[in-house]
Formats: C-alpha cells, sequence, structure tokens
C-alpha cells in the first residue's frame, strides 16, 4: 500500500520536531515523492548524516509502502 504525503510528513515531525517539511508527489501514485526537510536538528551533520534521521523517521517504510524519495535535507540559515 502506497504512503500519503501527509502520512510521510507526520512522521518526520515525530521524529525531528521543528522540521519545516515540503513534499511533492512527482508522479501521482503515491510511490514517488520528493522532499524538501529544513530542520536545526541538522546542524554540524553531514548531508549523509541528515538523511540518515530522515530515513531512521519513516520506520522502515522505505523500499516497502514508499518505492522512491527524493530528499534534500539543510539545517537553516542562521540569523
Amino acid at each position: 500500500m502506497a504512503m500519503t504525503a501527509s502520512e510521510i510528513e507526520r512522521l518526520i515531525k515525530e521524529a525531528i520536531p521543528d522540521a519545516v517539511i515540503d513534499i511533492r508527489d512527482l508522479a501521482g501514485d503515491g510511490d514517488h515523492y520528493a522532499a524538501n526537510v529544513v530542520s536545526a536538528a541538522f546542524k554540524g551533520k553531514t548531508r549523509v548524516q541528515q538523511h540518515q534521521m530522515v530515513y531512521e523517521a519513516l520506520q522502515g517504510r522505505m523500499g516497502n509502502e514508499l518505492h522512491a524519495l527524493a530528499l534534500q535535507t539543510s539545517a537553516p540559515p542562521e540569523a
């Protein structure tokens, strides 16, 4: 069963509460999404570590309910 964008966002928010998330369904099939996630929790982490945090938030659903996720992550700009 495919995941909805709101379900993806909910899982990420549960693990990374301050995250600002923008999700787009790339193919209209509920299986291929692009997500931009910005969080202060990413500060000082490598891009790989940031992506690992998001994948962990998805609780093993990558490759199962969620077929593909084009992921961009970053820390917010410093004020």
